[in-house]
């Protein structure tokens, strides 16, 4: 059974950081063309946030958390992280990861979601 398990995801005051994990069973990231990580906020559409290659570890980000945010993976643990620093009340939303079909940040490739996180920046 394939499934993403995301957490780390709390409430956390404006300028502080956290690191979110995505851990998947059933199929190895190692071997899926990418990994993602979106987010969606009240009222809002779900965005992508940060993505992940599997065959050359290049990464991408969306220009609103870049310098801010680092996706990493270990294939060994079979898990994907979003190091999230800099936080800021726009960055509160609740956060997905997914097993992506191309190497393109977007839910049009989505295979698998992750059930989600909620990430808080409030003060």
């Amino acid at each position: 059974q394939v499934q993403l398990v995301e957490s780390g995801g709390e409430l956390v005051q404006p300028g502080g950081s956290l690191r979110l994990s995505c851990a998947a069973s059933g199929f190895s990231l190692a071997y899926y063309p990418a990994v993602g990580w979106f987010r969606q906020a009240p009222g809002k559409e779900r965005e992508g946030v940060s993505c992940i290659s599997s065959s050359d570890g290049s990464t991408s980000y969306t220009d609103s958390v870049k310098g801010r945010f680092t996706i990493s993976r270990d294939n060994v643990k079979n898990t994907v992280y979003l190091q999230m620093n800099s936080l800021k009340p726009e960055d509160t939303a609740v956060y997905y990861c997914a097993a992506l079909r191309f190497n393109f940040l977007s839910t049009m490739w989505v295979d698998y979601w992750g059930q989600g996180t909620q990430v808080t920046v409030s003060s």
